[in-house]
């Protein structure tokens, strides 16, 4: 099994990075602004992508159950739907405080091999906790569809 992991300082405190992480409003301000569900332990979110020209053209759909919420510390997923690379797969996001910031390490944990599509998603993801950073940071992240786009498949 191989992992994503990034690293990223944020000038905020733990309290305010978990809240843009473990609700669904919150999910929607940095991720994909089509994001539905229940922000619990055992709670389903949905998330889904859609072209930026084409709301209704769907690029992307997944569903993942919230495992773990640790106020101010954790929050985990693990994915239930979506591509077939990411099923049963985990997300973790742990967060301390350093001075006036919050350190937020990021995993997306227990890919079967690492290939093209993973390092898509690494940088992916890397765009998408520049934008969490956004969030937190000033009230305004980049979630999809006016994300960064980085490849042909996003």
């Amino acid at each position: 099994m191989v992992d994503i992991i990034h690293r990223i300082g944020i000038k905020a405190s733990p309290r305010k990075v978990y809240s843009a992480l473990s609700t669904v409003d919150g999910v929607a301000g940095w991720w994909t602004q089509e994001t539905t569900g229940e922000s619990k332990v055992g709670g389903v979110i949905t998330v889904r992508f859609a072209d930026r020209l084409t709301p209704s053209v769907e690029k992307g759909r997944m569903e993942l159950e919230v495992t773990k919420l640790d106020p101010g510390k954790e929050v985990r997923w693990r994915f239930k739907e979506g591509p077939p690379e990411w099923i049963g797969t985990e997300v973790t996001f742990s967060l301390s405080q350093n001075g006036e910031s919050t350190v937020l390490v990021f995993g997306h944990r227990n890919w079967r091999e690492p290939i093209e599509f993973m390092a898509h998603c690494s940088m992916k993801w890397a765009t998408f906790l520049l934008s969490l950073r956004e969030l937190v940071e000033t009230g305004a992240g980049r979630p999809s569809p006016d994300d960064l786009k980085i490849d042909n498949w996003n």
